[in-house]
């Protein structure tokens, strides 16, 4: 791809970056012209724009627009994970945690979680938690998990959620209490958590018959 993306000043980077981000996202169109989309963001990614950086990541993520091609992705979410984009320091933890183009480290994975959750990233929060529960990375240490867990389940994440009411059904990292498993675990389900429904089940069968 050619661009005159080094010419375009901040105005027009992000002129550019919000014009592919209707057409991508605000237009009701079901037939989406991705390859522009891409040459927009390409043109403002390529001048520095973080969230052109990030969305074009997305697509050689995904293959919108260009064909999909995970290396280039993950080159494109660096880019912007180094200057700070939260969404892209969770995509570049997850690389690493995966191992997918880059080689597997947990550590790496920890490291890149951090700088995204503490700028309030949900997905980091709870993966972060995840790996502090089964010692991915970091020290073992069940409190932290649930400390994380917590931070993302206020935001709702399902999993989050599943996650906590497992601690309170066995007493991991809390007082182990049904009362809470059952909260947690009610939660999850609404927000369409499979796994926890069989738990709620479960506890419900168990209270029929205790």
């Amino acid at each position: 791809m050619k661009s005159d993306a080094p010419l375009l000043n901040k105005l027009e980077q992000n002129r550019r970056f919000l014009l592919g981000y209707h057409l991508a996202f605000e237009t009701d169109t079901q037939r989406k012209n991705w390859r522009q989309i891409v040459l927009l963001w390409f043109s403002a990614a390529s001048a520095g724009h973080l969230r052109a950086q990030f969305y074009l990541g997305t697509c050689y993520d995904y293959g919108r627009g260009v064909e999909k091609d995970p290396a280039i992705a993950y080159k494109w979410y660096l880019k912007a994970a180094l200057k700070g984009h939260m969404e892209s320091q969770y995509n570049i933890g997850f690389f690493y945690r995966e191992g997918e183009v880059v080689k597997q480290n947990d550590k790496k994975a920890v490291y890149w979680y951090q700088l995204a959750a503490a700028q309030g990233d949900t997905e980091a929060e709870r993966d972060l938690g995840y790996c502090y529960f089964y010692g991915y990375g970091v020290r073992k240490d069940e409190q932290k998990a649930v400390f994380w867990y917590k931070k993302a389940a206020a935001k709702d994440d399902p999993k989050a959620l599943y996650n906590l009411g497992l601690c309170y059904k066995h007493g991991d990292g809390v007082r182990k209490s049904q009362r809470w498993a059952k909260y947690y675990f009610e939660r999850a389900a609404r927000l369409g958590n499979s796994a926890a429904s069989m738990q709620l089940r479960e506890i419900m069968t168990h209270s029929q018959y205790s």
